[in-house]
């Protein structure tokens, strides 16, 4: 045995072999490491979001049972919004951000990233399951062609099963599946992934889910007396 032969170094073929070795083991784990990723930001939206539906309930039942004035996006300064009036029962803003909150392109130019920041929500209150007082529901009056209204709790006839806030984009309102917004308005130019497997709703009985399918969600509820989402979307509800 020769005791001054030199260690032999790798060869050109056998780095070559471990950095395809890397390449494929990358590609197997960096889809996994993403699904897992996705996955907390789910749980998380989530979480804020029965957090959300907790406020909810609490303000309604400190109000006499009347549910809060629906006031939609609005770019008045301050910001006024239904999440503003449950901000004393939450104690916490961030409530009010879906993790997947990656703004859209109608914030193009604004220099704001999320809608959370634009608006104090990532979320869409769906104004057919909320008061409506004109004068007062800022900026909204004529978008919302809705007479003058206070919500009782008593009024819902499937709270469970009503939605009353939910994630603003979903994947099934991307022009890939809806095209030119013919079902659910949102579309080129408006439309941004977020969720890419679903989004987050929040029901009137306080409790929120992560809906998957379009079909799920058009079988909502949208308004107390059971107007349903497929039949009350773009007309005046949500």
């Amino acid at each position: 045995m020769n005791r001054h032969a030199h260690s032999r170094g790798f060869t050109l073929i056998e780095l070559l072999v471990v950095i395809a070795i890397i390449a494929i083991l990358a590609a197997i784990l960096f889809p996994v490491f993403g699904a897992a990723r996705e996955r907390a930001r789910v749980a998380t939206c989530v979480s804020n979001a029965r957090n959300v539906g907790m406020c909810v309930r609490m303000y309604v039942d400190d109000n006499a049972n009347i549910w809060p004035v629906f006031h939609a996006y609005n770019t008045q300064a301050p910001h006024l919004g239904v999440e503003a009036v449950l901000l004393p029962y939450s104690k916490d803003k961030d409530i009010f951000r879906c993790p997947d909150d990656s703004g859209g392109p109608a914030l193009d130019g604004t220099g704001l990233t999320s809608y959370h920041e634009a608006f104090g929500s990532s979320y869409r209150f769906t104004k057919g399951t909320f008061s409506v007082v004109n004068g007062v529901s800022r900026e909204n009056d004529a978008l919302l062609g809705m007479p003058t209204r206070m919500i009782n709790d008593g009024a819902f006839e499937y709270p469970s099963q009503t939605r009353i806030i939910r994630d603003e984009m979903m994947p099934w309102a991307s022009p890939k599946n809806d095209p030119g917004g013919a079902r659910y308005y949102s579309g080129d130019p408006w439309f941004q992934q977020w969720h890419p497997g679903g989004a987050t709703m929040i029901f009137a009985d306080g409790h929120a889910e992560f809906v998957t399918t379009a079909a799920q969600f058009d079988q909502q509820y949208v308004s107390p007396d059971g107007v349903m989402s497929r039949d009350g979307y773009g007309n005046g509800y949500d």
